[in-house]
């Protein structure tokens, strides 16, 4: 039985680039499915690029948001985000949203969880809007090696060889990046290892992607809402809504925004290895390096370059370790 598995494992990982768009058409129905069904591999990958592609671009959409302060737009994120996913779940996967909140230890989790993502929101949102967009990019260069370090300890995933190699790159890569960068990259650590954590927490807990997401989200709106009040009623003198009608609208657009690339990506823990997850992930900073350099003017040295080639050059022996047939294995 466990050799008859395995067989079937490495076929799907082998075919995935030949299969992954037949899956594309099927999206919306799967997204609005109440059942929870074990996703294929060739699911994970077409959930992980679509995430990925989406946050690597996500710097255009915070820039457009001006004349709010970073800790405002996070408060903003999550109680729109919540509006969002909770009118969806109701809509479309009440009992297992209600299922959910009935397990005090799930609540437990899932609340951590949200303070997770929150944490790394708002640290991403503060360096967009301070000009760091090449340290938030770096932080998302690290959170792949920070993933195949979980993935080894909580999960016990063990890697083939030219997997293990282009881990090695990249560490090459990311070190040398993070030394020749001249201090130590606090906000990239914090993306990093945040992030790092709250896919550990997605993995382990296995759970449909929506009602999850949606109480993750729950669990920090009071927090978030509780903020945009005081914040407008104190000496502080935010108004909870902007004047600018077109700020107004990005704010609540943004409940959308966050929402779906992180219901993609919970898709995509259901089904692939979280070491799996982490190479992919070399897509989104990549995206957010070059608008860094090329929309922002952000200066890009040969750090960057050197730091850029090693990654790379890993990415490309991870994939083609996975179109040879070889896989992230389970340890007994």
């Amino acid at each position: 039985m466990g050799e008859a598995m395995e067989c079937e494992s490495l076929v799907a990982e082998k075919f995935y680039f030949n299969n992954f768009f037949t899956f594309a058409g099927s999206n919306c129905k799967q997204m609005m499915s109440s059942n929870h069904k074990k996703l294929s591999y060739n699911q994970g990958i077409f959930y992980a690029l679509l995430c990925y592609f989406a946050w690597g671009f996500f710097p255009v959409f915070w820039k457009a948001i001006t004349g709010v302060p970073a800790v405002n737009v996070l408060a903003h994120r999550i109680v729109w985000s919540f509006v969002f996913l909770l009118t969806w779940v109701l809509l479309t996967n009440r009992k297992t949203f209600i299922s959910y909140i009935k397990q005090p230890r799930l609540l437990l989790r899932l609340g951590l969880a949200g303070l997770l993502i929150s944490a790394n929101w708002g640290i991403y949102i503060y360096a967009v809007a301070t000009n760091n967009i090449v340290e938030a990019g770096l932080g998302y260069y690290i959170n792949p090696l920070i993933n195949v370090f979980l993935g080894y300890v909580f999960l016990k995933e063990r890697l083939a060889k030219m997997q293990k190699v282009a881990v090695v790159l990249a560490l090459i890569g990311v070190a040398y990046f993070t030394i020749s960068y001249g201090k130590f990259p606090w906000v990239s650590m914090i993306l990093a290892i945040t992030f790092g954590l709250y896919g550990l927490l997605k993995k382990k807990a296995d759970l449909e992607s929506m009602p999850a997401l949606t109480i993750e989200t729950m669990m920090v709106f009071p927090i978030a809402l509780a903020f945009l009040i005081y914040s407008s009623e104190s000496s502080m003198a935010i108004p909870l809504f902007p004047s600018s009608g077109v700020t107004i609208t990005l704010l609540i657009v943004s409940g959308l925004v966050t929402a779906l690339p992180l219901f993609w990506f919970g898709k995509s823990a259901q089904a692939l290895p979280l070491s799996t997850i982490g190479f992919i992930q070399y897509i989104s900073p990549t995206l957010q390096l070059l608008l860094g350099i090329f929309v922002y003017g952000e200066t890009f040295g040969i750090e960057y370059l050197i730091c850029f080639a090693f990654v790379w050059a890993g990415l490309i022996c991870y994939t083609i370790s996975i179109l040879r047939g070889k896989k992230v294995t389970i340890a007994k």
